[in-house]
């Protein structure tokens, strides 16, 4: 399909520079079917499930993954998006064309890294020097990796530490939110037990790679890039045990859509699965594991406005972000969400 189908302006001021606080007074705009678009809060949830429904959560927690150092006068920024050993990371380069296999960074706080070959998404292998563990390093000289739309507005603070972190965050990896848990409380997760609704968590390290606009003119021509996630056995039982019994499954973000899809198999049944996904959801994809989504408000032109798409149909869609951007509904990581019931 031609990129430019799933193109939108969007007014700048609609993008959220800080989230809603408390985190679950934001927005939710309700798409079910061809019903009326329906504006209701994130606390309405419980209301808009049913019992027996269960919520799907990714508990990947965003690492410090962010980085500015040097090669001898050259400064090189560094985006970690993939680990691929103890001391060893993929990442994305600012001004890599001064850095070459073999030099040293030196990311200041007394972390350095040698510069590997480059890799087929283009990013660049960095080996951190040293005997401490990679976590502490990035502690010490990393920030949180908020996407470019938010960074290039405003600078990283303290804030973003907890800001750009769900409470559902256990599994150290992800250089990106899973931003629709974000809008998730203690007391509302207190609110939806109570209605009956439950819910599961799974692991997909979201990468950099997120960020990536689609260059592409045609679908058929992206490259999507690959992360790495699991669902154990135990989960993918209890899953399909619910659905057994009438419920239905919401992912909460794309991120947990995108596992459950990778690890459902052609007859609606999801298996146990710890591997790379690249998973590209477009429309005329038929999707097996989920029965809904809840989900922020994406990029124009995205591989993720292209998944809603796949879902709810591309003209519905797009509708459905014209009633976003005219009531004042606000876009991306930082901002509101929405609940699509196909």
């Amino acid at each position: 399909m031609r990129v430019d189908l799933f193109d939108f302006d969007l007014p700048p001021e609609s993008i959220a520079l800080r989230p809603a606080s408390p985190r679950d007074s934001a927005r939710l705009l309700l798409v079910s079917g061809d019903a009326p678009f329906e504006d209701h809060s994130v606390r309405d949830l419980p209301a808009l499930l049913c019992a027996g429904d269960v919520l799907v959560f990714n508990d990947t927690k965003v690492i410090p993954a962010q980085l500015e150092g040097r090669r001898g006068e050259a400064k090189i920024g560094a985006t970690l998006h993939k680990r691929l050993g103890l001391r060893q990371w993929q990442a994305f380069l600012r001004n890599a064309k001064r850095v070459r296999d073999g030099d040293q960074i030196d990311f200041g706080e007394g972390v350095t890294a040698l510069a590997g070959p480059r890799d087929e998404d283009g990013g660049v292998t960095l080996s951190f020097e040293g005997e401490e563990p990679v976590e502490l390093l990035l502690e010490r000289a990393g920030r949180m990796p908020l996407p470019p739309y938010i960074a290039s507005k405003r600078p990283t603070d303290a804030r973003d530490r907890s800001d750009y972190q769900t409470m559902f965050a256990r599994e150290d990896g992800a250089v990106a939110a899973p931003t629709a848990a974000l809008h998730f409380t203690p007391e509302l997760m207190a609110a939806l037990n109570a209605a009956g609704v439950a819910s599961e968590t799974l692991t997909l390290h979201v990468g950099a790679g997120t960020f990536l606009p689609v260059k592409a003119d045609d679908t058929d021509d992206h490259r999507m890039h690959a992360e790495w996630g699991r669902i154990d056995q135990a989960a993918a039982e209890r899953l399909n045990a619910a659905r057994q019994k009438g419920g239905r499954l919401i992912a909460v973000g794309t991120t947990s859509l995108r596992l459950l899809e990778s690890a459902c198999s052609e007859d609606g049944v999801i298996r146990p699965f710890a591997d790379e996904t690249r998973i590209f959801i477009t429309p005329g994809y038929r999707f097996r594991a989920i029965d809904g989504l809840m989900t922020n408000f994406h990029l124009p032109r995205s591989t993720l406005f292209m998944l809603v798409s796949a879902l709810m149909g591309r003209d519905r869609m797009q509708a459905a972000y014209a009633h976003a951007i005219a009531t004042g509904y606000r876009f991306y990581s930082y901002g509101d969400s929405s609940l699509l019931i196909p």
